[in-house]
């Protein structure tokens, strides 16, 4: 059972409600309400299952949202990272708190690792058969790691970040 005191305040969203303090309030049934309520205002009809993750210690969101994914998700998931980023600063302003929180829509998440870690491998490759080294651009620092792990076990291939800020792009080269 939870402990709740109330105060008048503002909403996640700048409307007038009441602001939960607590102590011991559970944080997925927070966070459920504000990814529910970002739905609706959206107006969008796409559910969404919250739940602890306590492997990444994060509140994970899945949302399905069928017909309605690719708005969602947005050009190599930006809208995506939009949203999560938006649910984790509105957690924050209710929980008094820094949650972890990660959002998964329609599964894209799986879809896009697998993408990454099928396009390290062609890299790889190119790079051992040209010997040039290969650079990939305009990667978060969430794809370029899932490359770094996919090629980190490939005793042939060498892969650097070099750069910084939003200039970061990964080197894939061959050892020989």
């Amino acid at each position: 059972m939870t402990t709740r005191e109330s105060t008048k305040g503002r909403s996640a969203f700048g409307g007038k409600k009441e602001k939960e303090e607590s102590v011991g309030i559970d944080k997925t049934t927070v966070v459920k309400s504000i990814i529910d309520e970002l739905l609706t205002l959206m107006g969008l009809k796409a559910q969404a299952s919250v739940y602890e993750d306590t492997e990444n210690e994060a509140i994970r969101i899945d949302i399905d949202a069928k017909d309605e994914a690719g708005l969602l998700i947005g050009n190599r998931g930006r809208t995506l990272q939009s949203i999560q980023s938006l649910i984790g600063i509105m957690a924050r302003n209710k929980l008094n708190e820094w949650v972890r929180i990660i959002v998964n829509i329609s599964d894209w998440r799986e879809k896009e690792e697998e993408r990454l870690k099928k396009l390290a491998t062609q890299v790889a490759e190119r790079a051992k058969d040209t010997g040039e080294p290969q650079h990939l651009y305009n990667l978060s620092s969430a794809q370029r790691r899932i490359i770094h792990l996919t090629l980190s076990e490939d005793s042939e291939i060498n892969t650097e970040s070099v750069g910084e800020g939003k200039d970061r792009y990964l080197i894939v080269s061959s050892k020989k």
